[in-house]
């Protein structure tokens, strides 16, 4: 009678209990799915997407005890839909000098140039609101003093910001490299032989990316060059005025380049975690594993070497990592330059200049990167091979490369460069 009771029961219940089990799945199922969505949307949320610009800097008085530099820069707000706050804008410079900067001071003054608000007397940045896509300016002016300015090179400027906004508060620096001190362009070192040219190493002021590759041809080059004369270009310069360079506190260094560095000889730029996680920034993670797997199947196995820096992508033997470079670039990861051809077809076209672009060392290893149609093949890789420019601190990214068969021919100079 009980167990009769029980069953029926039962078959009163069992349609709602398989409702509330359905109901249950259901509603598990949507907030399962909404959070899904909701961390997908906070995954592609707009972060504080906010670009201070290098500027254009004006160095307005030169004399022997004192300089002032003026730069003007804009904050653009790359956020399609979000405003960006700049709450606080300060700046420190590092002076770097042949010499002791000793008794040598240097004050900043940041001034805001909005087109709503005028700044305040006393200098103090007062927050400031940049709606989506727009742009707000402010001018910086260095005012160097000193008994002595002459062995001044650079002015290694760091302009430290906060910005507010769809990603909470983050702290920004934007390292801007000003060059103080420029060299003659009339005064250069003698010629060297080389097997089937002469070559001339040129220096020049520290390049920044306040230069540009076809303006720096044109300071230096251009009134030493005949026709039939190719400028070399070192890879790292172009890079550097290209901007394409992160400070070594900018790179958070993730598991993969944690642990893949290690497989890297030790002077490989590889070989530290943060050199590493610059190239899983390029090329992914996936793509890195894959490569040093690969390649270390053809090392071990096959005696291929390589074949990691091949399949890794272009950049992955280009990245000079931290002291790779001259001071402040000692301080940075140096990633290959961009579209390095189109840069020596620009330079050829304005300067009228053939013009390549090299990695060259010290151990006898050139690679030309991109060269003008009219460069001979193989011509730089045994011009260059004694590396002229040097990897030290010789100051020479450029070399001007004259044939052995123009070498002996009258010192007219190219026709047809531009002004």
């Amino acid at each position: 009678m009980i167990n009769s009771l029980a069953i029926a029961q039962w078959d009163v219940l069992a349609p709602f209990a398989e409702n509330v089990g359905l109901a249950v799945v259901v509603v598990a199922f949507l907030l399962a799915l909404g959070a899904l969505a909701l961390e997908i949307r906070y995954r592609r949320r707009p972060g504080n997407e906010l670009e201070l610009t290098a500027g254009e800097w004006n160095q307005e008085i030169t004399e022997p005890r004192r300089y002032r530099l003026v730069g003007k820069l804009e904050f653009r707000n790359r956020n399609s839909y979000r405003e960006v706050m700049v709450p606080v804008v300060e700046a420190q410079v590092k002076l770097l000098s042949k010499a002791s900067v000793e008794g040598i001071t240097c004050r900043t003054q940041i001034i805001p140039r909005h087109k709503d608000e005028s700044p305040r007397a006393d200098d103090y940045w007062f927050a400031y609101i940049i709606k989506p896509t727009e742009k707000t300016g402010l001018e910086i002016a260095l005012e160097i003093q000193g008994e002595n300015l002459e062995p001044l090179q650079t002015a290694w400027l760091q302009v430290h910001y906060e910005t507010y906004g769809p990603e909470g508060l983050v702290l920004k620096v934007r390292h801007i490299v000003i060059p103080l001190k420029f060299p003659s362009s009339d005064s250069l070192p003698n010629w060297r032989q080389a097997d089937c040219a002469q070559v001339l190493p040129i220096p020049t002021h520290i390049l920044t990316p306040l230069d540009n590759p076809v303006a720096v041809v044109k300071r230096y080059v251009v009134n030493h060059a005949k026709p039939g004369d190719v400028v070399a270009l070192s890879e790292t310069p172009v890079a550097i005025m290209q901007e394409q360079w992160r400070h070594h506190t900018d790179v958070k260094p993730g598991w993969v380049a944690k642990r893949l560095c290690q497989f890297f000889y030790r002077t490989s730029s590889m070989s530290t975690a943060c050199g590493l996680q610059t190239l899983v920034d390029i090329s992914g993670p996936v793509r890195v594993i894959f490569a040093l797997a690969v390649g270390a199947i053809a090392k071990k196995l096959f005696r291929i070497p390589g074949v990691f820096y091949q399949l890794a992508g272009e950049q992955a033997r280009l990245i000079d990592d931290v002291t790779g470079t001259l001071p402040p670039y000692d301080q940075f990861i140096v990633l290959g330059p961009k579209d390095p051809q189109d840069v020596v077809d620009q330079i050829q076209r304005e300067t009228g200049i053939a013009a390549a672009i090299v990695d060259a060392n010290d151990l006898k290893a050139v690679k030309v990167l991109a060269a003008t149609a009219d460069v001979p093949s193989g011509f730089l890789e045994q011009a260059l091979i004694s590396n002229p420019a040097g990897n030290a601190n010789e100051q020479t990214p450029l070399v001007l490369v004259r044939p052995l068969g123009i070498a002996n021919t009258r010192p007219e100079l190219v026709t047809n460069q531009a002004s």
